[in-house]
C-alpha cells in the first residue's frame, strides 16, 4: 500500500484483501476455523502464523485482519490487535505486559472500568499502581521509579472533565525511566490523534464510540510496534478470548470510511454548541477544550488541532436540576456512549462513575451538576435549541 496517502484514502483502502471473486466490499469471513489441504500444511500454519494464514477465528480472521491494518495505518503504528470490546483492549495492553511486582504510574481522572483494572485487577495479583495529577508533570517526574516503572497509563483527554495530559512531556518522563507509555486515545480521536508523534508507544481505542460511531456494535483495539502486538499483545488475547468478531470488524471497517468527515463536523459542532452555552447563568461551568477559556486549550490545538467531539457542563442546583434539564431534551439522548452520530447527554456521577467514593468524583471534578455531552452529527443550531430549552426547565 502507498504510504503517500491522505487520511480519507486510507481509511477507505488500506488493509483491503478480496477474495478470488474479486468483491468490492469487504468480505465478511464468517468462519471459526480455516481448511488445510494436507496434514503437512495444517503443520506448517500452526509453525507459522503470518500474513494471509489464519488457523482460528481466536487467533485471527481475514476480516479482522483488514480492520487492524487500516487502524493501524491510521494511527502511524506498525502494528493492531482488535478486541471484543474498549476495556477488553485496556486490559489486554496493561495485563498482558504486567507480573507480580512491576509498577505502573497512572492519571488518576479516568473512566471507572479503567480505574477498576489498575486498582482492584493489577493489585490483586502483585502489581503496584501510583495515581497522580494527569496535567502536573512534576508528579509524574516523582512518581516515576527507574528500571521499576514497567508502564504508564493515562486518558489523552480524560473522561468526564476533558482534562489533557501533556503526552509529550509525560513520553520524555516515562522513556527516561525505561517505562512504556499506554494512552487511551478515545476522547481524542483516531482523526485528531497526534500521540505517536508525541512518543505514545501504545494507543487504545474503544472502537464502539467514534469509529464505529452508530452505537451498532462493542470493539476495541490496541495499537503499538509489531514486536509488542504480536509477541505480547497476542499470546495473551489469543489465549484468554477477548479477540474482535469477523462481523464486529466488517462494521468497523465500514464506519472508518466515514470516520473524519464524521468527526470534523462533530467538532465543528461541539465547538458552536461550547461557545453558545458558555456564559449562560444556568451553568456554573462549560468545559471544552476548542474554547480559548479552557486552561489547556493551547495544549489541545498542539496536541489536535481541534477542541475534539465532548463537551461539559455544570448546572447549577445540582442533581435534581442536571436531571431536569437533561429530562427535557428532545434530540439529545440520555445514555452513556460516546462518539456516536447521535448527540448524548450522560450524568456521570450517577452513571459511569458511580462508583468512585464522593470524595473522589470531587477531586475530579464530577459534580452532581456535571452533564457530559457527546456532540453528534444533528445540525448545531438545532443542538444549541434542544439544550437551551432543557435550562430552561432548571
Amino acid at each position: 500500500m502507498s504510504k503517500d496517502w491522505k487520511t480519507r484514502t486510507t481509511l477507505v483502502h488500506e488493509g483491503s484483501r478480496r477474495s478470488q471473486y474479486g468483491e468490492m466490499a469487504e468480505a465478511i469471513f464468517l468462519t471459526q476455523g480455516f481448511v488445510y489441504p494436507t496434514a503437512e500444511s495444517a503443520e506448517a500454519r500452526f509453525l507459522k502464523t503470518e500474513g494471509d494464514e489464519f488457523i482460528y477465528a481466536r487467533y485471527g480472521n481475514p476480516t479482522t485482519r483488514m480492520f487492524e491494518e487500516r487502524i493501524a495505518a491510521l494511527e502511524g503504528t506498525e502494528d493492531a490487535f482488535a478486541t471484543a470490546s474498549g476495556m477488553a483492549a485496556v486490559n489486554g495492553a496493561l495485563v498482558s505486559m504486567l507480573r507480580a511486582g512491576d509498577h505502573v504510574v497512572s492519571a488518576r481522572a479516568l473512566f471507572g472500568s479503567c480505574l477498576y483494572i489498575l486498582e482492584e485487577i493489577l493489585g490483586r495479583f502483585g502489581v503496584e499502581v501510583t495515581f497522580v495529577d494527569g496535567a502536573d508533570l512534576d508528579q509524574w517526574r516523582a512518581a516515576v521509579r527507574p528500571g521499576k516503572t514497567k508502564a504508564v497509563f493515562f486518558e489523552s483527554m480524560s473522561n468526564p472533565t476533558l482534562e489533557l495530559v501533556d503526552i509529550k512531556g509525560v513520553s520524555d518522563i516515562a522513556h527516561a525511566a525505561g517505562a512504556l507509555v499506554i494512552v487511551d486515545n478515545v476522547f481524542s480521536t483516531p482523526i485528531f490523534s497526534r500521540a505517536v508523534d508525541l512518543g505514545a508507544d501504545v494507543i487504545v481505542y474503544s472502537t464502539t464510540k467514534h469509529i464505529d460511531g452508530q452505537g451498532r456494535a462493542l470493539g476495541g483495539v490496541i495499537c503499538g510496534t509489531t514486536e509488542f502486538i504480536r509477541k505480547t499483545v497476542e499470546p495473551y488475547m489469543k489465549h484468554t478470548g477477548g479477540s474482535m468478531s469477523p462481523f464486529t470488524s466488517w462494521i468497523m471497517l465500514n464506519g472508518m470510511a466515514t470516520l473524519d468527515l464524521r468527526c470534523r463536523a462533530m467538532a465543528d459542532s461541539a465547538l458552536k454548541v461550547a461557545q453558545a452555552l458558555e456564559g449562560d447563568d444556568r451553568l456554573s461551568r462549560v468545559i471544552y477544550p476548542g474554547l480559548s477559556s479552557h486552561p489547556q486549550h493551547d495544549l489541545a490545538i498542539a496536541q489536535m488541532g481541534s477542541g475534539g467531539t465532548m463537551i461539559a457542563f455544570e448546572v447549577k442546583g445540582g442533581k435534581d436540576a442536571a436531571f431536569r434539564a437533561i429530562n427535557a431534551l428532545e434530540i439529545i439522548k440520555i445514555s452513556n456512549n460516546l462518539g456516536d452520530a447521535k448527540s448524548i447527554a450522560t450524568h456521570p456521577a450517577t452513571t459511569t462513575h458511580q462508583r468512585l467514593p464522593d470524595d473522589q468524583k470531587a477531586s475530579l471534578g464530577i459534580t452532581p451538576g456535571l452533564i457530559r455531552l457527546s456532540v453528534g452529527l444533528e445540525d448545531a443550531d438545532d443542538l444549541i435549541v434542544d439544550l437551551k430549552r432543557g435550562l430552561g426547565c432548571i
